[in-house]
């Protein structure tokens, strides 16, 4: 048998691929096939809305972050400023103290050496009165020793003229 040229495999491979497009048509797998597409097409929709909302959320988020870490850093400024001003306050304070401390312990070594003084004075005085007492004490001793029938006299005529 003899077959014309143009028969040849590639017609054999055309009639097979248009009998099997044909039978695929008959048992309707291009609508599978469609609706198997539909379903993947409807699922990545499906995907990208859910990744949308997802995005919409992560941004609210970021901004609300964003918010919250703004006025964590202005809270900060504040308690930092907060902080120089009690410290400044304290320091004011604590410099006044230590000033009145100084000025009333100054007070208080200038009155016990104004005491110390005085104190020295007065023993000085005293003792100066002792041996002003003793030396008077001697000298009458040596003039009663020497003169003092003279001045046991003297002193009754003394008392003599008084009592007249």
């Amino acid at each position: 048998m003899y077959l014309p040229a143009w028969m040849d495999n590639s017609f054999f491979a055309l009639v097979a691929l248009i009998v099997f497009l044909g039978i695929a048509v008959y048992f309707g797998v291009p609508r599978i096939i469609g609706q198997m597409l539909d379903k993947r097409i409807k699922q990545i929709s499906d995907e990208l809305d859910e990744a949308k909302r997802l995005r919409e959320e992560a941004a609210a988020l970021l901004v609300e972050y964003e918010e919250k870490r703004v006025s964590a850093e202005k809270e900060a400024e504040e308690i930092v400023t907060a902080a120089k001003a009690d410290a400044e306050r304290m320091t004011a304070e604590a410099q006044t103290a230590l000033e009145d401390m100084i000025a009333r312990r100054t007070k208080a070594v200038e009155d016990k050496i104004a005491q110390a003084e005085a104190q020295a004075v007065a023993e000085v005085r005293s003792r100066s009165a002792d041996l002003a007492i003793e030396a008077a004490r001697v000298m009458l001793t040596d003039q009663v020793a020497k003169k003092g029938s003279k001045l046991v006299e003297d002193a009754i005529k003394d008392v003599g003229s008084r009592l007249n």
